[in-house]
């Protein structure tokens, strides 16, 4: 795949505001528990949103490789190593999460912040699930520190659903504003849809 500097630009863009959202971390103080998370997953949708399937998921693929080399944009450290880490799997999973976000978003006839919703759920859905399953098998079959499935989709995944649900409709309603400006950028190579923002 041939890229043009603007995307490879908008790629760099992406892959450092995902490093970024690595550090930003949010509380949420709830009557029960206080939810705590990042802002990561956001602009993975907001790269899934904006810059298409191809582009979204080169822009996750490249901040993870910044991060495997050994620079520290992993929200605990980086380095080969870090594969090793239950948690890398949802690092994964946002590749898949970008891609498919981007995919949804480019065959939508409408694209408003109702409308990317469905993107964003399914992404979410892809993100928690590949995320559970490396969680699962690392604990497992590596680190030979065996839980149940229900202790992964338990603690590692309902607890944290709702803020990144919270945080899939924050992302839609912004990039439901910026499409126009990103498709003029791109030119119209990964955001070819026709672009309807509602007031």
């Amino acid at each position: 795949m041939k890229l043009k500097t603007k995307e490879l630009t908008t790629c760099a863009l992406f892959a450092a505001l995902i490093a970024v959202g690595a550090f930003i971390k949010i509380d949420i103080p709830l009557p029960m528990y206080t939810m705590h998370f990042t802002l990561q997953w956001f602009f993975v949708l907001m790269a899934g949103f904006l810059l298409g399937a191809k582009l979204a998921s080169l822009s996750v693929i490249v901040y993870l490789c910044i991060g495997l080399v050994g620079v520290p944009v992993f929200a605990a450290g980086g380095g080969p190593t870090y594969i090793l880490r239950p948690g890398f799997g949802f690092l994964l999973g946002f590749v898949l999460a970008a891609f498919l976000i981007g995919a949804i978003t480019e065959k939508l006839k409408k694209t408003n912040a109702f409308t990317l919703i469905l993107p964003a759920t399914v992404g979410l859905v892809a993100y928690y699930t590949v995320g559970a399953i490396y969680f699962y098998c690392m604990k497992n079959f590596y680190a030979a520190t065996p839980v149940s499935w229900g202790i992964v989709i338990v603690d590692y995944c309902l607890i944290t659903v709702a803020p990144d649900f919270i945080l899939c409709v924050s992302a839609a309603v912004f990039s439901a504003k910026l499409r126009p400006v990103f498709a003029g950028i791109l030119n119209g190579y990964s955001v070819k849809n026709k672009v309807e923002n509602k007031a």
